[in-house]
């Protein structure tokens, strides 16, 4: 028989294992919870998933850089490639997004997959269909909605798309224009600091001729454009970038001239994104504009749309393109660019003539 004094012993040993059991579970709980991968969801049509090989061009350059606990995910399965690479997706070909804002769609996609960062290439098929801008805007802003709807905390990278030539829309490039040129002041109005929308310039830089095989979906050498302009805003919304609040600057406006707006729509590490708007103030139309600006704080232009650029070191002018010079009495016209910079990056005072 064991004695009072063992079995006190033996209930204390078996109590004291007990909390050391708990406490390696408590442990193992938590840090599998930290260890959470990132959802990310490539949202779109078949630009995204038919096959949408930028996918796998970017899901490989983040594991190579060391980006490993990510997730992408999507209702959809990978659509071929070659390339081993997560592949789940909600790239639905030939969908418009006013139509999957339309039908109540994205909620159950939502639901299905709980992402953390929607990456959108969407709008494609709608300018095709010559749906006006706003209207395709005002199915973004439902499909924003449904997003922080599932997620409060949703970061929204949105692409200005690709550009588009098909052979049998002879209007659809300079209706792609339009499209990309209302977005930045779409997301500038949409964005919160708890749920940021980031403009990706996908558009600048790319060809239909060389970088798509029918004027619409990206080849091989578009399918790395693509990656590559997602890749940077994609790894600093991964690191808690993109909720910076926008910088904004007004020229006053002289007797019958115009105004310049200046504002910073998203930034990251050693880049940013602005835009400038151009307001006709006088009383009579302007057929051409230039607006000048010197930086301050070293920063330097590295892409620019809507405008024509001339820099020398810190002095910056832009003036109108063959298609956005003419401003009747109270029209704007808007110019967006991408820029570098290194240390501090303040708002600089644009004049307008």
């Amino acid at each position: 028989m064991r004695s009072k004094t063992g079995s006190v012993l033996a209930a204390l040993a078996a109590l004291a294992a007990a909390v050391l059991i708990a406490t390696a579970l408590s442990a193992t709980t938590t840090a599998t919870a930290s260890a959470a991968p990132i959802r990310i969801m490539p949202l779109g049509d078949s630009i995204t998933g038919s096959p949408g090989c930028w996918r796998a061009l970017l899901w490989n350059r983040l594991q190579s850089a060391g980006h490993t606990n990510v997730d992408f995910v999507g209702t959809l399965p990978p659509q071929g490639c070659g390339v081993a690479h997560d592949g789940d997706n909600e790239g639905h070909g030939g969908y418009l997004a006013t139509n999957v804002a339309g039908q109540n769609l994205l909620p159950g996609w939502l639901s299905a997959t709980q992402p953390d960062i929607v990456l959108m290439h969407f709008g494609t098929n709608d300018v095709w269909s010559n749906i006006a801008p706003a209207t395709i805007l005002g199915a973004f802003t439902t499909l924003v909605n449904q997003m922080r709807s599932s997620n409060p905390n949703m970061k929204i990278l949105v692409a200005k798309i690709i550009p588009m030539n098909p052979s049998t829309c002879g209007e659809c490039a300079q209706r792609t224009v339009n499209f990309n040129n209302a977005i930045p002041a779409w997301a500038a109005a949409t964005t919160t600091p708890q749920s940021p929308i980031i403009v990706v310039d996908q558009w600048t830089g790319f060809s239909t001729g060389t970088d798509t095989y029918d004027g619409v979906h990206p080849n091989a050498s578009g399918d790395q454009k693509m990656s590559d302009k997602w890749y940077p805003a994609l790894v600093d919304a991964m690191a808690g970038g993109g909720t910076a609040t926008p910088t904004v600057t007004t020229t006053t406006p002289p007797p019958g001239g115009c105004t310049a707006t200046y504002k910073v729509t998203g930034q990251w590490h050693g880049g940013f994104q602005g835009e400038v708007t151009v307001r006709n103030t006088g009383t009579t139309s302007r057929s051409a504009w230039a607006v000048a600006w010197t930086f301050a704080g070293g920063q330097q232009i590295t892409q620019l749309w809507g405008g024509t650029l001339s820099a020398s070191g810190s002095s910056v002018t832009v003036r109108n393109t063959s298609w956005n010079g003419l401003l009747t009495p109270g029209a704007s016209t808007t110019f967006g660019f991408l820029g570098s910079w290194n240390g501090t990056n303040p708002a600089p005072a644009p004049t307008c003539s």
